[in-house]
């Protein structure tokens, strides 16, 4: 069964943050509130912790996960990014946008495309995940809470709790969140190709 902790979406306590991330380095598997949808997520190097998500999702191996990056800097590491690209990005995070970019070596082969080798990078504006990010000194493994037959993600998480109690460590309740997830956007041409419209101007990437 599931932990259930409270934390407050604006001045997130300092106590659960750190028994999430301790939770996290357990090899949990969290469902928490972002910028947009309520999304699962786990430490990047945990394997079981990875296959617990692909199943909870029904998850194929060509499904690009997402880094959960805590800025710009921690996002360098992970995947490959040019000049135009940088300038691109910083003035699109915090947000709330995932952008596919090649990845780094600093990438297990898992979590990226099988094929093309790319990953999904993403730096959320929400004090829980920064929280939480600060704490881990690490990014986290994620996707966005949308269950299999499902046309949009959860936004309740009462209703997450009573839903996924046996296949969670913990949930995290930051509140109602919307059922919008993460615009997506493709870097990996000259120009930027939206791959998914969601949450967030799309004007910069058309």
């Amino acid at each position: 069964m599931s932990q259930f902790f409270q934390i407050h979406p604006e001045t997130p306590q300092l106590r659960l943050v750190k028994q999430a991330a301790e939770i996290l380095r357990a090899g949990g598997v969290i469902a928490y509130p972002t910028d947009s949808a309520y999304a699962l997520g786990c430490l990047i190097g945990n394997k079981n912790a990875v296959d617990r998500i692909r199943q909870i999702r029904r998850l194929d191996d060509k499904h690009n996960f997402t880094l959960v990056c805590r800025d710009l800097s921690e996002l360098a590491i992970y995947a490959r990014v040019d000049n135009t690209q940088y300038r691109l990005l910083k003035s699109h995070t915090p947000g709330p946008y995932t952008f596919i970019l090649q990845g780094s070596r600093e990438v297990p082969r898992r979590l990226m495309h099988p094929k093309r080798k790319t990953i999904g990078i993403r730096v959320p504006e929400c004090n829980i995940v920064s929280a939480l990010l600060n704490e881990l000194n690490a990014p986290l493994m994620s996707c966005t809470l949308q269950l299999p037959g499902d046309d949009q993600p959860m936004m309740d998480p009462y209703d997450i709790r009573q839903t996924l109690e046996s296949h969670l460590d913990l949930v995290i309740d930051g509140g109602y969140r919307g059922i919008e997830a993460t615009t997506v956007v493709s870097l990996l041409n000259e120009s930027p190709e939206i791959l998914r419209s969601g949450k967030g101007d799309t004007s910069a990437f058309q």
